[in-house]
């Protein structure tokens, strides 16, 4: 049997990951005495990896596959096949900004003011690339953490730091001169690996079921009976991601009405439906959507 070598990132995306695992059918068992979870799938053997690392060694083919960030596939210049991304805005798969900034008082207002001055980040190569693309002379160094207060306390002109929302840059004093790019978690796979035939189709069948799982995470599933007379009023008050299924119940005039809708209309919908004569309404959970 084909082994697949697969890295679990090793930090904030970790609990996020091995949740997102469990509802797309794995089950990944973690212990704080080792880097090799336990999986219940025997063609998989799993890995913790700082995020920041795991491009680098599935690209040396340590692993065949794994989850990482787009900025760290950048960083690490990785050559690496990018097989899926894992985006979904209200989960712990949210994207991320890379943003320049300076302190608020700062006469710095673009890339180009910062002509030999000194910018610390964690994204060191990257950056370096950035402003060299750009002809602009600075000295970028690795930033260790606390990277805010560095330029809060004017030890460096700038960082390049990540951000959702940017209410940390600002707390810190500081003000967004431009964003660099947007990062998501991404599942990447070394090149030999995707060539193999049996390691693609593992790898392919985890993409699948994840996003199948990201896509589930806000949408409910709903029952409910439906009078014949009302059903075309019930049906068209349903927000649906093609079209409800409809079942007539046995030796009766009434029907069976089922639709997959977003979580956060189903407060507002259900009193409604009741009122326009749908009963025996059922909301249930989702674990995938494909």
């Amino acid at each position: 049997m084909d082994i697949l070598k697969l890295g679990i990132p090793k930090g904030s995306l970790e609990s996020a990951t091995i949740d997102l695992f469990k509802k797309a059918g794995w089950k990944i068992t973690t212990s704080s005495r080792s880097y090799f979870p336990s999986i219940d799938d025997p063609s998989i053997r799993c890995m913790l990896v700082r995020a920041q690392e795991m491009a680098r060694y599935v690209e040396a083919g340590t692993l065949d596959a794994g989850i990482t960030g787009k900025d760290w596939i950048m960083e690490n210049e990785a050559a690496v096949e990018i097989v899926a991304d894992l985006v979904y805005s209200k989960a712990s798969f949210q994207p991320t900004r890379w943003v320049l900034a300076v302190p608020h008082d700062s006469p710095i207002h673009a890339p180009e003011d910062l002509q030999g001055k000194r910018i610390a980040t964690e994204l060191v190569q990257y950056t370096g690339r950035y402003f060299a693309e750009r002809h602009i002379k600075v000295e970028v160094e690795f930033s260790w953490g606390a990277t805010e207060a560095k330029a809060a306390e004017g030890l460096v002109d700038a960082i390049v730091e990540v951000t959702e929302s940017g209410s940390t840059i600002r707390a810190h004093g500081l003000k967004i001169v431009c964003e660099l790019f947007t990062s998501n978690p991404q599942i990447i796979a070394n090149r030999a690996a995707w060539q193999q035939p049996t390691k693609r189709e593992k790898i392919d069948q985890i993409a699948l079921l994840l996003q199948g799982a990201l896509a589930a995470e806000a949408k409910v599933g709903i029952k409910m009976n439906v009078s014949r007379e009302q059903l075309d009023l019930v049906v068209s008050m349903l927000p649906s991601l093609t079209a409800p299924t409809i079942s007539p119940l046995y030796k009766s005039d009434w029907f069976a009405v089922e639709s997959v809708i977003s979580e956060d209309v189903v407060r507002e919908l259900i009193p409604r439906l009741i009122k326009n004569g749908a009963v025996g309404i059922i909301e249930y959970p989702l674990n995938k959507i494909i």
